[in-house]
């Protein structure tokens, strides 16, 4: 959980920027979960500016081809320091700082022929010139087969290690998918890990068309994987993730992670690749399904807004403490069923929406936290469509908990071959306890909109119960179920 700057600010973010951003997220968001700030692409590049990449720019390298921070936005990275003093402010706080870096090596490096630092290579030797990225003109890949690539990559992460930086964003990875250049990358942190002795992130992007077939590989390199391309304040670019979270849904893995993208939450594009400076435009029920839909489908969450100057609407949605709840305290997670919906039965032109019902078994946390609801169900009913839905009694209780918590009293008098009058008021207790459901909406209380919305409820008993309530147009009714 944690703020990326590129939804705001592009390649163009500074250090006073990020700090005020660590500094709102410490005060406001951390008990909540919020735990790490990251600087996106082009922090080398004096240059940067908003929309786009600038050809032949003058990145700032050391003497081994390795990139610096741009020491105007970055003064504290002034005399070779690099993002050190600017990590320490950051831990200061409680917090963890990352960085963006895209595969492979400077192109300056190989135009001016740098040495690779520890080996009688240059850069020219180890560069790959036909894994090139089609959308960034800064690097070119590297050979994995030359030794001089793995110690590129080597000295490159060991001097993140020297500045302590506990989060790799790295970029160009998935598509196509480099699978030696990521190994590469695996293998250089966990050498920085074992010398400076922390641990350090792996967050992979972007994610087109990643098949679940490298479900393996990724778990074994990497912490986190993007699955889509970049997302942003548009309805249908929230609406595409809902077949992407459910095919990687079964696969998530506490402590390796198929990443959603960031939410672009919040006042975005100051200074971004989309920018507009804007609140961001999804509506405040589109709003609820992205994180209730994130967090379903436990991906990670990283918002893009500028904190400090988002509105408390947004802050209210970001400190709801079932974001982390779920995401951390969950199993099972999946879409249980997914319907499109007519006003007139067999008549196509008349689809108004899909119906999306996720469920998920409350867990107790990886870190041992223990559950909030142990025993209990978590639950989301979203609705695609651009009209109010009213469920119709369609979405029943057993189909989210199970039939074998459901079952009335008939039910069980049937199966309790012993019953007599005698102990019918004691079957009849057992049945009722049994059925004693409660839901409770996980967004009560939360402020983030000008008006109260429908939340859900239960109507009828035992295998009869029904789940009822009145979803908003790309809403979500979000729940747990207790008993």
């Amino acid at each position: 959980m944690g703020w990326n700057s590129w939804d705001s600010y592009g390649t163009t973010v500074t250090e006073d920027e990020l700090l005020a951003n660590a500094r709102f997220m410490a005060e406001h968001l951390k008990d909540v979960g919020w735990d790490t700030v990251v600087i996106d692409i082009d922090w080398y590049d004096p240059t940067a500016r908003a929309h786009g990449y600038n050809t032949d720019a003058p990145l700032v390298l050391d003497e081994y081809g390795r990139q610096l921070p741009d020491p105007v936005r970055f003064p504290s990275a002034r005399n070779g320091k690099g993002f050190g003093p600017l990590a320490a402010k950051v831990h200061e706080l409680g917090l963890k700082l990352g960085i963006h870096v895209m595969r492979g090596i400077p192109k300056l490096a190989v135009e001016r022929n740098l040495p690779v630092k520890g080996t009688s290579y240059t850069a020219r030797d180890v560069a790959d010139k036909k894994h090139v990225c089609v959308w960034n003109p800064d690097n070119y890949g590297l050979n994995q087969k030359h030794p001089g690539a793995q110690a590129w990559y080597d000295a490159q992460i060991d001097q993140f290690g020297t500045w302590g930086i506990d989060f790799l964003k790295v970029d160009d990875m998935q598509s196509p998918f480099h699978d030696d250049e990521i190994a590469a990358y695996h293998r250089a942190i966990a050498k920085a890990e074992a010398k400076y002795g922390y641990p350090i992130s792996l967050s992979l992007s972007p994610g087109q068309w990643l098949s679940t077939a490298y479900t393996g590989f990724l778990r074994d390199n990497a912490e986190m994987w993007r699955i889509s391309d970049d997302l942003w304040d548009q309805w249908e670019d929230v609406f595409q993730q809902f077949s992407r979270l459910a095919r990687w849904a079964p696969f998530q893995q506490s402590g390796h992670w198929a990443d959603a993208d960031m939410l672009p939450l919040g006042h975005i594009g100051l200074r971004a690749e989309r920018g507009d400076n804007r609140d961001s435009l999804l509506t405040r029920d589109e709003r609820r399904t992205l994180v209730a839909l994130w967090a379903m489908g436990r991906s990670p969450l990283m918002v893009g807004g500028d904190l400090p100057t988002s509105t408390p609407e947004t802050i209210a949605l970001l400190a709801n403490p079932a974001l982390r709840e779920v995401t951390a305290g969950s199993t099972n997670n999946h879409e249980v069923t997914r319907e499109r919906i007519y006003a007139e039965w067999g008549d196509p032109s008349t689809y108004e929406g899909d119906l999306i019902v996720w469920a998920a078994d409350a867990a107790d946390w990886a870190d041992g936290t223990a559950s909030a609801h142990p025993g209990a169900y978590y639950a989301a009913i979203f609705w695609t469509g651009d009209k109010p839905h009213e469920l119709k009694g369609n979405i029943e209780l057993k189909s989210i908990v199970g039939l074998e918590n459901v079952r009335d009293k008939s039910d069980k008098n049937k199966e309790n071959k012993s019953y007599w009058p005698e102990n019918k008021e004691k079957v009849e207790n057992e049945a009722e306890n049994k059925q004693s459901w409660t839901i409770g909406d996980l967004f009560a209380g939360i402020q983030d909109g000008e008006t109260e919305r429908s939340t859900a409820r239960l109507e009828g008993t035992g295998s009869d119960c029904v789940i009822r309530g009145t979803i908003e147009p790309h809403g979500v009714l979000w729940f747990v179920l207790d008993r």
